[in-house]
């Protein structure tokens, strides 16, 4: 295994190189540097147009491309403090970044243990009996709250809980004007955005919970150890819980690889300043210094968890060997 580990690792980088220059041309193709400049400083002059264009290797033409990647590349490998200002005002990139990230962590973390917990705990209770009234219910509930869009529950709880009742605030992490930090204030405004994005988790995990795990249950080794006289509680957890488990961590690594790009429909609704909202006002600007190391970080993060997930296969089921 420590072999495989090592030869991804020492693959990564080039893979990176490689996907982030074909995200680098799709920006480039999709955005033309000039016009989006001009968009967001109307005032500018051709002399400053220019000069964003040179300081941030806006080059044209193939090789333009690549010689803007890699001069684009060595800034960012750099540090933030190296990293292109963004288009509107000259301002840094990395502390809007940094904020987003946290903001995004803090909500997707939360809401992922929760729907996690829930989730695998009600697909284990409704995959012991098939067909009981557990199982019919649970598969009934989480096939309802699965087919509601997010925009969809978001709107309704926002107009039951925050415009009805009054009881929680309708977006934001903090109301306007508020300064410092206060934890108890911050969860009140989580609580409707944990809940949109628990309840899409619970959902999605507690059916391939039941199904992964009705499966093993008729495989050999679930029949042989019940005949060795185990109880059924040992079989499920020992054997059935720990195989079962083997097709989730996929799903699973993949989607925490994806949690800091996977929530901009929620954080647009809730206008809560994450990862989404950040891209959302990055794409209407056209501001590729803001775009870049947004699409790095979602890119990176994928590759590493889906090496996460390979050698998490490994564990599980000792019969799968990485080298």
């Amino acid at each position: 295994m420590l072999r495989f580990i090592v030869r991804r690792l020492l693959w990564l980088p080039l893979t990176i190189v490689l996907v982030t220059f074909i995200v680098y041309c799709a920006v480039r193709t999709g955005w033309h540097p000039e016009e989006t400049y001009k968009r967001a400083n109307p005032r500018a002059t051709r002399a400053k147009v220019e000069q964003y264009l040179a300081v941030n290797g806006l080059y044209e033409g193939f090789g333009g491309f690549i010689k803007g990647y890699f001069q684009w590349l060595w800034r960012f490998v750099q540090g933030p403090d190296h990293w292109p200002r963004s288009i509107k005002g000259r301002a840094l990139v990395y502390p809007p970044l940094r904020y987003s990230i946290f903001n995004t962590l803090r909500l997707a973390g939360i809401a992922s243990v929760i729907g996690w917990g829930i989730g695998l705990t009600v697909g284990v209770l409704a995959a012991r009996k098939p067909g009981s009234w557990f199982d019919s219910l649970a598969n009934t509930t989480a096939f309802f709250l699965g087919a509601i869009p997010p925009f969809v529950s978001g709107v309704a709880l926002q107009l039951i809980f925050a415009v009805e009742l009054g009881w929680l605030p309708v977006a934001g992490v903090y109301p306007p004007g508020h300064q410092g930090f206060d934890l108890a204030l911050m969860a009140k405004h989580l609580v409707l955005p944990v809940t949109v994005v628990t309840i899409q988790v619970i959902s999605a995990y507690s059916r391939y919970m039941r199904a992964s795990l009705l499966e093993v249950r008729s495989s050999d080794f679930v029949r042989t150890a019940r005949s060795k006289g185990l109880s059924e509680r040992q079989v499920l957890f020992r054997h059935g819980v720990r195989n079962a488990m083997i097709p989730i961590v996929t799903v699973l690594a993949l989607d925490i690889g994806g949690l800091l790009g996977g929530l901009i429909i929620t954080e647009a609704i809730f206008n809560y300043p994450g990862m989404g909202v950040y891209f959302l006002r990055a794409i209407n600007n056209g501001d590729i210094p803001q775009l870049m190391p947004y699409l790095v970080i979602i890119v990176i993060s994928v590759l590493f968890f889906n090496l996460v997930a390979d050698v998490s296969y490994a564990y599980l089921d000792p019969r799968i060997r990485l080298d």
